[in-house]
């Protein structure tokens, strides 16, 4: 079993984390690598364990990543009742057992619709994220009472191993997310420069009143200013008189 060799890898589980972690433009590709590393140090050789990732993160929508289709449908179950035993491991920060889902009495649709899926073991594991957003390790097995006393401590200590590159993955996200909204910002900043100026050509008038006509231009037309803007830079033929907005 690749779970009862984590002390000897520990340090390339890192390692191949935190590189995936630096390497991949968008969150859910390391999310999936992560997944997917899980099962293989978790799993037995002869079974088919599977495992998804739920990163709950503050402002943003939560986000999922599988191991596998089969991963990602068990996961969407829990999301359709917004609770059960790995989303109550990631808001709460402490693992969640499920021995039996045949005996399980907490989440009795969820409970279910995981059984009509031939699951019967769930593990809810939660994985520390220093930048205050939640996450999970989400562990589903055919077998009843799957995850033993070991299993559960392999299962921790790999979470403790993805927690710091993960902290790392979802600041870099963060990174990029403000850059491209500065970048979004610039060029609608650019834009609406760009309409007043042609506004203040085609009317001969100041900044200001440029700049008015353009916002109750908006205003009449129920549009935002940028879109307005973005509109007016797009159709403005310099060779044309006149203005779409009248003063």
């Amino acid at each position: 079993m690749p779970g009862e060799n984590l002390d000897a890898s520990e340090l390339t589980v890192e390692e191949f984390l935190h590189d995936a972690a630096v390497d991949s433009v968008d969150i859910e590709v390391f999310l999936n690598a992560l997944a997917r590393l899980a099962v293989h140090n978790l799993s037995h050789s002869d079974e088919d364990l599977l495992c998804g990732i739920t990163l709950l993160r503050r402002k943003k929508a939560g986000t999922v990543a599988s191991s596998s289709a089969r991963a990602q449908r068990l996961d969407e179950i829990q999301y359709d009742y917004a609770d059960g035993p790995c989303l109550q491991a990631a808001r709460e920060g402490a693992v969640v057992h499920v021995a039996d889902a045949k005996e399980e009495t907490r989440w009795p649709e969820y409970g279910a619709r995981v059984l009509a899926e031939d699951v019967r073991s769930i593990l809810g594991v939660p994985i520390t994220v220093a930048s205050g957003d939640a996450a999970g390790l989400n562990l589903y097995s055919n077998e009843a009472g799957r995850f033993d006393e070991k299993t559960i401590e392999a299962a921790q200590k790999y979470a403790r191993q993805a927690s710091r590159a993960l902290t790392l993955a979802v600041r870099l996200a963060r990174q990029r997310d403000a850059e491209a909204d500065l970048q979004a910002a610039l060029e609608s900043r650019t834009t609406v420069a760009l309409a007043i100026g042609i506004i203040m050509g085609q009317n001969r008038c100041s900044q200001d009143e440029a700049f008015e006509l353009l916002r109750s231009a908006s205003s009449n037309r129920n549009m935002k200013l940028r879109d307005l803007a973005a509109d007016l830079v797009t159709s403005a033929d310099p060779s044309t008189e006149g203005t779409h907005f009248d003063r």
